[in-house]
């Protein structure tokens, strides 16, 4: 059953069916450690019923960490690694209506989309590092609003961790250095990226919403917290993307694609 025949808005109906503050708590289990992270079900109700489908279809597993910007986010959700690059992007679904109900503020996990349509997020996903929600990244204002849809409730330092290793291109990459990265004859094996191994729901059944300390992002105004029904953009099946990840993920790709081959 796909959701052309099955509505997300039914999907999430069911999902939160069982009780009136239900919260989903899933665990992403990576070569860097694992983390643990509370979803927004009933106030992001299609954000989390998309991003759960991506998980019960077991899209996210064996992706990696394809950006992470010290002191801003770690990104994920668009890419696996096949043995050689560009990195190869996964399948994803129609995009997601836009629910910005929440402040980018540390420890949050929200959906990264395309520059300049706020209703284009598909599968890729992004952890703030740091408060993001004003100032030079302004995520909770820029392009809508990013949509925060759950908090990291355990395994944050295994994420400040992955910040700390090598960066190629953005790419944070265990146990390289900058002369492999600039070597066109070297080619990095799965070892050397943060993969995402699994992602599984942790639990399902356990009223959890109530212990969360979210943020509310009132810098919206007027608020969008009931935006316009949109179609999929015709770039979705490439990932979602970044705030800017047409221009500034695929420029680091090709680039490694030039060192590396």
């Amino acid at each position: 059953m796909n959701l052309s025949t099955f509505s997300k808005t039914s999907i999430a109906a069911l999902i939160f069916s069982s009780a009136s503050s239900f919260a989903t708590v899933v665990e992403f289990t990576t070569s860097q450690g694992n983390f643990k992270v509370n979803l927004h079900d009933e106030t992001t109700p299609e954000t989390v019923a998309n991003f759960l489908k991506y998980i019960n279809d077991g899209d996210y597993n064996n992706t990696v960490v394809h950006r992470l910007v010290p002191e801003f986010v770690m990104q994920a959700g668009g890419f696996e690694f096949t043995g050689d690059f560009p990195l190869n992007p996964i399948a994803t679904n129609s995009a997601v209506i836009n629910e910005p109900v929440y402040s980018n503020v540390r420890g949050t996990i929200a959906m990264a989309k395309v520059a300049n349509d706020e209703n284009s997020a598909t599968s890729q996903w992004f952890v703030n590092l740091s408060d993001n929600s004003g100032g030079a990244a302004s995520l909770d204002t820029q392009n809508g609003g990013f949509t925060v849809f759950g908090e990291i409730i355990e395994g944050m330092d295994n994420i400040d961790n992955m910040a700390d290793l090598f960066l190629c291109s953005d790419i944070p990459m265990p146990d390289y250095n900058a002369a492999q990265c600039s070597d066109s004859s070297f080619v990095p094996g799965v070892e050397n990226f943060v993969t995402i191994e699994t992602v599984t729901i942790f639990d399902a059944t356990v009223n959890t919403a109530d212990s969360l300390a979210a943020v509310e992002n009132t810098s919206l105004t007027p608020p969008t917290t009931t935006p316009p029904v949109v179609t999929e953009p015709t770039n979705s099946s490439s990932g979602g993307g970044s705030f800017a990840w047409f221009s500034l993920l695929f420029a680091s790709l090709l680039t490694l694609r030039r060192r590396f081959k």
